[in-house]
């Protein structure tokens, strides 16, 4: 064999393994940070608070008791500071055919379907079970974690039973009970 062609050799053997080096160093926050956030509230704060008004919660408390298959709603309200607050829940453009009992796919987006000021989508897991973002004792996110990803908005949210679990955008997952935090005080009446 001659020198010349050992050089070449030499050079796309070295080559390919700078190659494969390259290849096994973990992504750049730059590039995971455009892949989990898109849109303009990729450069917000990061929600560390979800809040849900009275009507937000008995909305879900309804739906989650009316069907059998998943509903998807979107999330209207506005972000305060590293807060989310939902106003109401809004109907996501579902066709029955894509909700079953473990899967829904909207037709088209929230404000397509007419719904401003949506600050995240919610929807449900009727049997309660495997509500989660990341399968547990692991970084690998489930189908509800990757939908996430693709979506442009600051939280997303899984309705299971007596509490919603939620995400935001440093993949942080925490719980919201259902119920209200505060107590309700009775009503005593006046004696005159």
């Amino acid at each position: 064999m001659s020198e010349g062609r050992k050089r070449i050799i030499r050079i796309v053997v070295a080559a390919l393994g700078l190659t494969a080096l390259l290849a096994l160093q973990p992504e750049s926050a730059r590039l995971v940070a455009s892949a989990w956030a898109r849109g303009e509230a990729a450069r917000g704060p990061v929600m560390r608070k979800l809040i849900l008004s009275d009507q937000a919660r008995r909305y879900l408390a309804l739906q989650y008791r009316s069907y059998s298959t998943e509903f998807m709603g979107c999330m209207i309200g506005e972000t305060r500071g590293s807060a989310v607050v939902v106003r109401r829940i809004a109907p996501a453009d579902v066709e029955p055919r894509h909700s079953t009992p473990t899967r829904v796919v909207p037709h088209q987006t929230c404000e397509d379907a007419g719904w401003s000021g949506t600050v995240g989508m919610i929807h449900s897991h009727p049997s309660g079970e495997r509500c989660w973002y990341f399968f547990p004792g692991t970084q690998v996110a489930t189908s509800d974690g990757q939908s996430f990803a693709g979506q442009p908005y600051p939280v997303d949210a899984i309705m299971c039973g007596d509490h919603v679990a939620w995400i935001n955008r440093d993949m942080a997952e925490a719980q919201l009970p259902l119920v209200a935090d505060t107590v309700r005080q009775p009503v005593v009446p006046l004696m005159r």
